[in-house]
């Protein structure tokens, strides 16, 4: 059975759809079956993988949400093999109202991964900046949930907010939730605040941190322009070394 992993933090700019797709890419090369859902209306992780999210004769996550389609039959292929996609669309805004009056609506995700959850041994969710039903959805539907944390001044700001919402979904719709950990992402050895930043992060939530340290790296932030992830635009970057490593350290730790 695969583990759902969601990608969460509501405030924006930190990584976290770099961290979904360079995550899942990574995870597929080291042969493991991995299914990416984006949940975002934004839809960089579908534009990240090199596909139009403009395009609207393809059925995408918002059809599954609001009972159109059933979740196998949208996924695409990528350009990594063993990484398929369930892409988004910005009409998944629309989804947010649409559900609202449906029974279970925090579950409506749940539901539809639960009959593919056997065929993957990973699942990543990239979520929705925001923490309105999309997200809840993906956090009732994860295993566990992964938290970018940039390192700048601000990195800590409105993680409150989100461990609030983690511990409601905990207690009312997902028993099973748990922190995967939290990743530092956009590093920058020269700056001082930057090693504050880590310094504070790793006193703070001590082994919840991962030992692995995103740096910011030019070929992984242009990766996404190519449609590609890091490892197949560049695969000796920085930026793929360091995605490589936290995928390893997420397998040790699902394995032990």
């Amino acid at each position: 059975m695969g583990k759902i992993i969601a990608i969460a933090n509501q405030k924006g700019g930190v990584g976290k759809t770099t961290t979904a797709i360079n995550l899942a890419a990574s995870l597929a090369v080291l042969d493991k079956k991995t299914l990416l859902v984006d949940a975002d209306p934004q839809a960089n992780s579908t534009s990240g993988m090199n596909f139009d999210p403009d395009s609207s004769s393809r059925k995408t996550l918002y059809e599954v949400l609001i009972g159109k389609e059933d979740i196998s039959s949208i996924m695409l292929d990528t350009e990594v093999p063993g990484l398929k996609l369930v892409p988004s669309h910005i009409n998944l805004v629309g989804a947010e109202i649409e559900i609202l009056n449906v029974p279970e609506r925090e579950l409506v995700l749940k539901k539809s991964l639960d009959k593919v959850k056997d065929d993957f041994d990973y699942i990543i969710i990239d979520c929705s900046p925001s923490l309105g039903v999309i997200t809840i959805n993906s956090l009732s539907a994860a295993d566990s949930v992964l938290i970018p944390v940039q390192c700048e001044y601000f990195a800590l700001e409105g993680l409150g907010k989100l461990l609030n919402t983690i511990k409601l979904v905990q207690n009312r719709l997902n028993t099973e939730l748990q922190i995967e950990g939290f990743l530092l992402t956009m590093f920058d050895g020269r700056l001082r605040h930057a090693n504050q930043v880590v310094e504070e992060v790793r006193t703070h939530f001590g082994e919840m941190v991962f030992n692995t340290v995103i740096q910011r790296n030019v070929r992984l932030s242009e990766a996404p322009s190519f449609g590609k992830p890091v490892i197949l635009h560049d695969a000796i970057s920085a930026g793929a070394n360091n995605y490589l490593n936290l995928t390893k350290e997420i397998i040790k730790k699902n394995t032990l």
